[in-house]
């Protein structure tokens, strides 16, 4: 909301979609012409790669490392940046890190973007009824699209933002409820893996979700599965072993990972934790970290 972020935007500013996806899309869509680059921090949601091709742009995956908790260094950002450079797509509380950008990076990013007139830069923060805000004559041309696209979003999506938005700043007490809930998961997530050899793990601020890396348990050969040779065959592993359902880190950019969600009670975590712990135990990490 404007009095929370200390902006403002007018009607004709702002686009409301069904979804944060659809947004991006429409974004992409009105305002990369083929041979344009489309920045994208890995890792990363499974459709920005394939948002750029859909415009005949070309994704430029930057790297982040689990040791900076998957945020983005501004002097690799500026180093990539060149004539060629359309977005930037940057995505906080991230899916699937749960990292989230401090006020001070995002402000040296923004002087970058601000230096390279061309370049735009996207955020996303995960709500199902998605929306943009820009200059007047880039929301107009997303409005085209998505009048071709979908029309508007649908009623009953825009009666539960206006009943989530009357909750109040940081959704009052109801939401407070959730965020005690899903910081107990998460810490409770955090030391559970940190207790098991080999895993390194980015404390997530927000969101609910994990990214572990889990590359020391690779190499292993397991009888009926072969060699575990990256987080597809290991999560194939587990749920096979484990019958615990988790999500290839290959998928958002980075195969050294897996993502956890937490979005579930923590009587669940517990117990899928103990199955993860049993199933790695003839899975010694190759390397102790």
């Amino acid at each position: 909301m404007a009095e929370e972020n200390g902006i403002s935007y007018t009607p004709d500013q702002i686009l409301v979609s069904n979804g944060a996806k659809q947004s991006i899309l429409q974004a992409v869509l009105a305002v990369c012409s083929p041979g344009d680059e489309v920045i994208i921090l890995a890792p990363f949601w499974v459709s920005y790669p394939e948002m750029a091709r859909l415009a005949d742009a070309t994704p430029l995956i930057l790297p982040t490392r689990i040791s900076e908790n998957f945020l983005l260094d501004p002097k690799l950002l500026e180093s990539k940046l060149s004539e060629k450079s359309r977005l930037l797509i940057l995505c906080s509380p991230s899916n699937p890190t749960g990292s989230v950008y401090p006020r001070k990076l995002l402000e040296e990013i923004a002087q970058i973007v601000a230096s390279h007139p061309r370049l735009l830069a996207f955020a996303m923060t995960g709500w199902r009824l998605g929306y943009l805000a820009g200059p007047k004559h880039f929301v107009a041309a997303c409005g085209k699209i998505q009048s071709q696209f979908t029309s508007g979003a649908s009623s009953i999506s825009q009666k539960a933002a206006v009943a989530a938005l009357g909750l109040g700043y940081a959704g009052g007490e109801a939401i407070s409820t959730m965020v005690k809930a899903f910081r107990e998961r998460r810490d409770f997530l955090v030391k559970s893996f940190g207790e098991m050899g080999g895993v390194k793990i980015s404390e997530p601020q927000g969101a609910f979700y994990l990214f572990l890396d889990f590359s020391s348990y690779y190499e292993k050969e397991i009888d009926g599965l072969g060699v575990i040779d990256g987080s597809e065959s290991l999560c194939r592993y587990l749920l096979d072993e484990a019958q615990v359902a988790l999500v290839p880190g290959d998928a958002f950019g980075d195969d050294t990972c897996i993502r956890i969600s937490y979005a579930a009670s923590l009587s669940t975590l517990q117990a899928a934790v103990e199955r993860i712990k049993k199933a790695l135990i003839s899975l010694s990490p190759a390397v102790t970290v």
